[in-house]
């Protein structure tokens, strides 16, 4: 093996012979990056699971549940699989899960550990040990073990959980001495290597724990190593060992097993001890057993259906009461009921299987870990709570289209292509916003960005298709229509990566590229393509064959290796294409194929995946290339720029996290040089064109980045195991250029706001939206203290204040459940801050206390020119202005420039005849109080009939009048189909049907506009009445008495 990979090395012929160099370091960024907090990322979905790979649950919290995923942490839900909840974020360094454990003496304690166990070549990260937790889940200790990678197992001691294995599977891709069998006495603050594998690619696949007798351990163990074209699952070190002292001392135990196993897993019976069941991967494989408590052992199943691709399967859970049932969890889920002679398809809710817990005190109670995320199941697997809870998808890339809203769009592995838009005109991006679209669990996808009616997606062994958005139609495209399945890739007339790529021209989007060992180019959609390269791999026939041995062969297509694993256009000269290998060639052509240039001399990064290769937006003989090693057994931190088309590279890794290879580099269309980072646990930002890099993850979490794009001012991102998430208005930042702004408060650029309907509360189920308005990003020097005043006014074309907010409100906050208005106070942190403007005009005057179908909230503003003004006022005195425009949203009917001004002409007069009703009732209930009040202190007035005469009736007429104008019996939303809903009910009701339609006005709006102002001029006609002749009438009783007159008040809010 060593040989073959130092011969990759060799295979690649220099162009341009110039050694690497690292760019200069550069200063630390004067830009506080503590104010990084002000933008955070929002995950969009979708909630569909990705493959989860440990699950574990608690005997005596029947609801209560633990989850690992691939990539996404751990998760814990109190309600059996209804919701979920994330408990390992900013806690855990990676977020690849492989073993969970619960302390059954203290459920309180929960051990995990890190890196799943599935050795996947595409689509899988690693760990960094394993974590402790003393309060179910809060927070958690990390326990060393770093360099094990992989865990498989961990079981706890049944009466004292400071005694604590763990079953290290070990780096999948090069030997290593961390693998084994790990024990802890002291709650994992120290560990012994107690069980060793006989050579350096053998660790523990499989632990179980005799719960009758807590000294008697058995261990699997796998003989393994992955290469990025082969998975080798078999040799020597494979077996299965046992101890009777709680690991002091381990036994071999070979009577009946086969002599040459691959991957194992063990599992003795609760039910009765002397029982031991084992998956064995072998040319003889499949269910074994033994009665004598693993001193000899028989096969008594050799059912392909519980054997297939070892590898990535291979679990066995014996039931915890009954001696005849056993588990084995592959594709499907299989149970045995008659001791493993015989096997039957258990329902599960995905096809692919890699755990299972039961409930030891009720088997009916299963928890299954599979490839679409975790379910349970309290009737013995006659049904799963669902998996579309969980928004733990694993992407490989990410691509955006230029509609509005845009969508986002990816392939997710184990599962299907996936279109998400990335924003819904809702409360937040359900189901309903997103749908499969071309290729299938490994697509690239590609469009025509303006039009992206036709979708290319990729899938194994050379599948394209091409599905049209409008239709549903979707079509086979392939370069080459043969069946790759099974088949040896030296065999195969091209070779196309597990995730090949596809690329749509943005130069002309009738040119669609789909990479293999060679390029290929059509411009017929698919009917018809022509190579216009020859092999850019460096088609080495010793890393091509069959795909797994020398048990099991692997013939999926993830081991298809010598393939362009990605390809880049320029955005700024459609002859320039750049092509990276997975075996770490890069070539370059500046004709449009018809010559190329091997680029791998200068580089002089040696064997590796060239992960990703960013073109710049900004200059086409600039290209940034995501470098890895760990494929290899490396984990390097490689990422490298050219500015001169590939002759000469730099490193610019400075300031990334050691030991977290590199997926993606991408360069701001906004600003040249602004650079952002993808790794293996998170994202970085550069503002200095790579040679310094910082942290840039905020609020998102522990997870592998696969992919960034950079467009409409976002950053969006792909991940291993956390679906999408996006960064709005990032280019606020880039622009910036990471310079700390001059001055006590400081607006920066502000981007373009939308006119829309969607709303984006904070709440759990579904992908975020946005927020809705006008996103100011603005920089305070410092907080302001007691004497200083921070406030941001909003004015339009004209310069009329529309809207101004402040750090010091001067009157009360808006009753609950009303939006925010301009007594909101301003966030006013030292640094970077964002607010929100909601687009709409100051609140009109409210009726307090009423709860109606509609919102009482400020007229939304027309699309126009708009102007943010910052304010400093303290002991010295600053202000910052930006502009931006407000759009209408482009799907909405167009309108002819007088139907927009008799549009906004009726909201006006809606708004004004709002707020004026409300202060008239306002006015009405103030008088009425005050009517009460001197009628009660008219008792001894000689005159006392006659007051409490015109008293009575005065309340009287206001009541009845103000059930006309709102309705104050409504205390809960469902009162509106209870009562009458009052006159302001009414006009807002129009008010949102004008706003929301964004079109104009029917003649419905523009008639019932004519009915209202009618009713309100005749119930304003009785209003004036009260207040001035009932009122002026009742006074002049008091006259004896002027100290308690009514005194008529305007627009008194009460």
């Amino acid at each position: 093996m060593l040989r073959l990979l130092a011969r990759l090395a060799l295979v690649a012929t220099p162009v341009v012979a110039v050694a690497q160099k690292p760019l200069p370091a550069a200063a630390p960024s004067a830009f506080d990056t503590s104010s990084f907090a002000a933008f955070q990322w929002r995950s969009v979905g979708p909630f569909r699971g990705g493959r989860a790979s440990a699950v574990a649950g608690i005997p005596s919290q029947p609801m209560v549940f633990y989850t690992g995923y691939t990539g996404g942490g751990v998760w814990k839900t109190d309600d059996a699989g209804f919701t979920w909840k994330n408990v390992s974020d900013g806690q855990f360094r990676l977020g690849s899960i492989g073993a969970i454990a619960v302390a059954e003496s203290d459920p309180n304690v929960v051990y995990v550990g890190t890196g799943e166990h599935a050795v996947r070549g595409q689509s899988s990260s690693f760990g960094n040990g394993a974590y402790r937790s003393t309060d179910a889940g809060k927070t958690w200790k990390h326990l060393g073990l770093d360099a094990t990678q992989q865990i498989s197992a961990v079981r706890v001691h049944p009466t004292n959980p400071e005694v604590v294995w763990v079953a290290a599977q070990g780096n999948r891709w090069t030997g290593t001495a961390e693998r084994g069998i790990y024990r802890s006495v002291d709650g994992g603050k120290t560990w012994t290597l107690v069980l060793k594998g006989s050579n350096g690619t053998s660790g523990a696949s499989g632990l179980s724990l005799d719960p009758s007798n807590s000294r008697i351990l058995y261990a699997a163990f796998w003989d393994h190593q992955r290469t990025p074209w082969k998975v080798r699952s078999g040799g020597p070190g494979s077996g299965i060992w046992k101890s009777t002292d709680a690991g002091d001392t381990w036994v071999r135990l070979t009577e009946g097993l086969p002599k040459l196993m691959g991957k194992v897993d063990v599992a003795v019976s609760p039910a009765n001890p002397d029982r031991v069941f084992a998956i064995v991967e072998a040319e003889d494989g499949g269910l074994y057993r033994s009665d004598d408590a693993g001193k000899s052992w028989r096969r008594l199943s050799d059912d392909r259906l519980i054997r297939a691709r070892a590898w990535y399967y291979t679990n066995i859970v014996a039931d915890p009461q009954n001696a005849d049932v056993v588990w084995v969890i592959n594709a499907p889920l299989t149970r045995s009921i008659d001791g493993g002679k015989t096997f039957a398809v258990v329902n599960a809710t995905h096809g692919d299987n890699h755990g299972l817990w039961i409930n030891p005190r009720d088997p009916k109670i299963l928890a299954n870990a599979n490839d679409g995320g975790a379910s349970i199941s309290m009737n013995g697997a006659r049904s799963w709570s669902t998996q579309d809870n969980q928004p733990t998808a694993q992407f490989y890339r990410v691509n955006v289209d230029d509609l509005e809203p845009y969508n986002v769009y990816g392939g997710q592995q184990d599962n299907s292509s996936v279109r998400t838009q990335s924003r819904s005109d809702g409360f937040g991006i359900t189901v309903r916003e997103w749908t499969a679209v071309a290729g299938c669990e490994s697509a690239y996808l590609a469009f025509n960005r303006a039009r992206p009616r036709h979708v290319y997606g990729g899938c194994y062994q050379g599948i394209i298709s091409e599905y049209d958005v409008e239709s549903g139609f979707e079509r086979n495209v392939m370069v080459w229509p043969a069946l790759g399945l099974g088949e040896p890739s030296d065999l195969q007339k091209y070779r196309f990566n597990w995730n090949a790529p596809i690329v749509v021209s943005s130069h002309d989007p009738n040119v669609i590229y789909h990479a293999g060992n060679i390029l290929f180019r059509s411009r017929d959609r698919g009917k018809n393509w022509e190579a216009i390269s020859g092999d850019l791999t460096r088609n080495d026939k010793a890393t091509q064959g069959p795909g797994g041995g020398p048990i099991t062969n692997e013939g999926a297509g993830g081991e298809v290796y010598n393939t362009i694993f990605y390809l880049a256009e320029s955005p700024k000269d459609a002859t320039v294409l750049w092509a990276g290998t997975d075996d770490g060639l890069l070539h370059l052509t500046r004709d449009g194929g018809k010559t190329w240039t091997n680029l791998t001399g200068a580089a002089g990064w040696g064997p590796g995946l060239v992960n990703a290769i960013e073109a710049s937006p900004h200059d086409p003989a600039v290209a940034y290339v995501a470098y890895r090693k760990d494929r290899l057994g490396e984990n390097a931190v490689l990422a490298y720029k050219t500015g001169d088309f590939g002759r000469t590279w730099s490193l610019i890794t400075s300031g990334l996290r050691a030991g977290e290879p590199v997926r993606v580099v991408r360069e701001s269309p906004d600003a040249r040089g602004v650079l952002f980072a993808g790794t293996e646990s998170g994202t970085y930002v550069s503002f200095d064109d790579g040679a310094r890099w910082t942290p840039f993850s905020q609020n998102l979490p522990q997870v592998p980045v696969t992919d960034l794009i950079a467009r409409h001012g976002d950053l969006v991102a792909s991940t291993e195991g956390r679906s999408f998430w996006i960064l709005d208005d990032v280019a606020a930042i880039a622009t910036s250029r990471g310079v700390r702004p001059v001055g006590d408060a400081v607006l920066l650029p502000a981007r373009n706001a939308l006119l829309g309907r969607w709303a984006s509360p904070a709440a759990d189920g579904f992908g975020r939206n946005p927020p809705n308005g006008a996103t100011m990003t603005y920089y305070l020097k410092a907080a302001p203290d007691s004497t200083t005043v921070v406030s941001l006014d909003f004015k339009d074309a004209q310069g009329r204040l529309l809207r101004s907010y402040s750090t010091k409100p001067t009157a009360s906050l808006p009753a609950a459940g009303q939006p925010a208005s301009s007594q909101s106070a301003l966030p006013a942190k030292a640094g970077t801050n964002r607010f929100t403007w909601d687009l709409r005009e100051e609140t009109p005057t409210r009726s307090a206390g009423l709860l109606g179908p509609g919102q009482q909230r400020g007229r939304r503003v027309p699309a126009g020119r708009y102007t943010a003004t910052l304010t400093w006022k303290g002991s010295a005195s600053s202000s910052s202005t930006v502009q931006f425009d407000v759009r209408r949203d482009p799907r909405a009917e167009l309108m002819a420039d007088a139907e927009v001004a008799r549009v906004n002409a009726l909201l006006g007069s809606l708004t004004a005849a709002l707020d004026d009703l409300n202060s008239t009732v306002n006015e009405l209930r103030d008088a009425r109080n005050q009517v009460g009040k001197a009628a009660e202190r008219s008792k001894e007035a000689p005159n006392k009939t006659a007051i409490d005469s015109a008293a009575k009736s005065i309340v009287g007429s206001v009541d009845a009048l103000e059930g006309d104008l709102v309705q104050p019996r409504s205390k809960t939303f469902q009162d509106v189909i209870n009562f009458r809903n009052g006159l302001s009910e009414q006009i807002i009701n129009l008010q949102e049907a004008l706003e929301d339609s964004d079109a104009p006005a029917t003649g419905g709006m523009q008639g019932r506009r004519e009915e209202l102002d009618a009713q309100w001029r005749d119930k304003r006609a009785r209003a004036d009445r009260i207040l001035d002749v009932d009122i002026g009438a009742f006074n002049k009783l008091l006259k004896d008495q002027p100290q308690v007159q009514v005194q008529r008040k305007k627009k008194t809010i009460t």
